[in-house]
């Protein structure tokens, strides 16, 4: 029996790919690049998602920037040419910059050489990505791309040949998680083909945002190692198949619901800060708590920190809540923010968006083959 138990382990240990990942709070030392990252993390936290491609028209390591966007390397090409790309679960398309890109936003980063790769192929389809702060502009190209010991052959990705906006950030491109049909190029996704050929045992990925400041961060592919969670996951399931988005029941404070007391809507979003939600209703939120404005961020004193009240999300009939240590963060002065901001972008509904901040406290598994999210009080 103890050898089945053993055996059991170790099919179940091969069956994720798991890399262990490191948080950063690295930022290029220069005052202009600070200011074009706090346009980007400004415009970003809602959504990495709210972009238009127009012609486009395992486990494996992250690093948390800023206690904000969570990145891990990749590798594109033949021989292997290694690139640090945020995982986004609101968007489904993968871009890095390439050699092509001349202008200083893509000197600051690595760039693609496809000189340098035997697999390369190129086409003759263009993307363009529009973001508040800035605007990316290429063309669609086929490689292989790692991750970790993943490894998907001839896959479509887009390169950048002009950026606008990126000047003096970490990271170097996107790598989208969500469906298929969000890609605006109609190109395969790079987690669908993998599941598609059958690279990973079941056709699911998760993540875990470590609270440390340095490391622990993961993303698995293909299982959900269960160290990284207390209880039981609860299963949400999304509102219609093809967008990781889940029904939210309310929000509340003190047990007094103060958002979301009817029909409203959840992102999912690891491509997202903050938790963002309707202007008004945030509002409301920051003076519940004693945030005070000060410029474009609420503060408040942090020493008060430990005695905010929790805000609560209730999700399917179970209440997540988020303390106040969980939703205030320091910024570069050393101020302590709130992490509440309202959408920037107009909705037919109350929409929430529930991204980086909420899934440090929540361990997260999006279930693709049971359109399905499932969620946990992270370790």
């Amino acid at each position: 029996m103890r050898w089945l138990v053993l055996l059991g382990l170790v099919a179940f240990s091969e069956c994720i790919v798991k890399i262990p990942l490191r948080r950063v709070k690295t930022m290029r030392k220069n005052p202009s690049g600070k200011n074009m990252m706090n346009n980007f993390l400004k415009e970003h936290a809602y959504r990495l998602s709210q972009i238009s491609f127009r012609g486009l028209n395992l486990t494996h390591p992250l690093s948390n920037y800023i206690d904000m966007l969570y990145m891990g390397n990749i590798t594109i090409g033949t021989p292997p040419q290694e690139f640090q790309v945020v995982f986004d679960t609101g968007s489904s398309d993968l871009w890095v910059p390439s050699s092509f890109c001349t202008i200083l936003a893509c000197a600051t980063q690595a760039r693609f050489r496809h000189l340098q790769s035997s697999t390369f192929r190129l086409t003759n389809r263009t993307f363009r990505i529009t973001y508040g702060s800035g605007g990316l502009k290429g063309v669609v190209a086929h490689d292989t791309v790692r991750i970790g010991n993943l490894v998907s052959t001839d896959q479509p990705f887009g390169l950048t040949l002009k950026e606008y906006g990126f000047a003096h950030i970490t990271f170097d491109g996107v790598l989208g998680l969500n469906y298929p049909n969000i890609s605006y190029s109609g190109a395969i996704p790079i987690f669908d083909k993998l599941k598609n050929e059958g690279a990973i045992s079941e056709p699911v990925f998760a993540f875990y945002l470590s609270k440390d400041e340095q490391e622990g961060s993961v993303v698995m592919f293909g299982g959900v190692d269960h160290r990284y969670y207390k209880g039981e996951l609860n299963w949400i399931p999304l509102t219609k198949a093809g967008d990781w988005i889940i029904r939210l029941d309310s929000i509340s404070i003190k047990r007094k619901v103060i958002a979301c007391s009817g029909d409203c809507e959840a992102v999912v979003d690891t491509g997202a800060t903050y938790i963002g939600g309707p202007r008004t209703l945030v509002n409301k939120i920051q003076k519940l708590i004693g945030a005070r404005r000060r410029g474009n961020k609420y503060t408040i004193s942090c020493s008060k920190i430990n005695t905010l009240p929790s805000v609560t999300f209730t999700i399917n009939g179970i209440n997540y809540p988020m303390p106040g240590p969980a939703y205030i963060l320091k910024d570069n002065a050393g101020r302590c923010c709130t992490t509440f901001q309202e959408n920037r972008v107009r909705l037919s509904t109350e929409s929430w968006f529930l991204g980086n901040v909420f899934l440090r406290v929540y361990f997260s598994v999006f279930d693709r083959g049971n359109d399905r999210i499932g969620l946990a009080p992270a370790v």
